[in-house]
């Protein structure tokens, strides 16, 4: 099974580069679910109604989030009525919308999606282990499910690190987000999890984790507040990763970076061009 995870998106240049890269990567290498982190999108502070179609209109099959998810109200309305967008399991009992949710993939698996947030630095929640614990003992990977993807959203790289080692050889795909540099440990971990610590944002690199680099540049010169800081708007990168996995146990057999457009050094992933893919023109 092929699984492409994408990171943040960021504001308008992450739509623009999401919208003309993501379809090109749908043609050429056909995988058979995508997962796409959204909380940036709107702005880079939250997320819509509007959006979150046109991301799955792109390709993407689920749409995860993060401490952002709620930047725009609107997506405690909508999120009750699009099931193909999470919101952090560990948000108290009662919050709008589902931390985790089963999906249908192109080839017909069956793929159960998680995004959790993580604690250190981040704003209070709830604990993440017990309810994301909860969920994987009803769909556990080579016989409930086909795949098990999981958006672990931290500040802390080392947090990160802990929950892919805690989920080693129980899911096929643990990536993380909300830090928007991407990392170069792609790997699969020693059960056969395929793990990042960040796959990076989708967004404008020539910024200050997305956002336009002059008021951060400012405020730390002159240590002072000052104009509301807004995403950058130069040309966006797509960042994630491109995983495959055995059909009959749902462990990962690789991980590569995906890198498209902008600034950064573009990265595909080879092993799936030596399968003979082809750039649809």
């Amino acid at each position: 099974m092929r699984i492409v995870a994408l990171g943040d998106v960021v504001g308008r240049a992450g739509r623009a580069a999401l919208g003309t890269h993501l379809p090109r990567l749908m043609d050429r290498y056909k995988p058979d679910f995508v997962v796409v982190n959204g909380e940036n999108a709107a702005g880079g502070f939250g997320i819509t109604e509007e959006i979150v179609q046109q991301i799955l209109d792109y390709g993407a099959d689920c749409v995860t989030t993060g401490n952002h998810v709620w930047d725009q109200r609107e997506a405690l309305v909508f999120i009750e009525r699009e099931p193909r967008m999470l919101r952090p399991i560990n948000y108290p009992a009662g919050t709008p919308g589902q931390g985790a949710a089963m999906f249908t993939a192109r080839n017909g698996a069956r793929v159960f999606v998680a995004n959790i947030m993580g604690r250190t630095f981040m704003e209070p929640l709830d604990d993440p282990v017990g309810p994301l614990e909860a969920a994987l003992e009803f769909h556990r990977l080579g016989s409930e499910v086909d795949a098990a993807i999981v958006d672990v959203h931290c500040e802390a790289t080392s947090e990160k690190q802990v929950f892919g080692h805690l989920l080693d050889s129980r899911v096929s795909l643990v990536f993380g987000t909300h830090t928007h540099c991407p990392t170069a440990d792609a790997r699969v971990l020693s059960g056969g999890t395929a793990f990042i610590t960040d796959v990076g944002m989708c967004g404008d690199y020539d910024s200050v984790i997305g956002m336009d680099k002059e008021e951060p540049m400012r405020r730390m010169v002159e240590r002072t507040p000052g104009q509301r800081i807004g995403p950058a708007t130069g040309l966006g990168t797509v960042c994630g990763v491109a995983v495959e996995t055995d059909d009959s146990t749902g462990l990962a057999r690789w991980i590569e970076p995906i890198r498209m457009g902008g600034v950064l050094q573009e990265a595909l992933p080879e092993r799936w061009e030596d399968a003979g893919f082809q750039m649809a023109k």
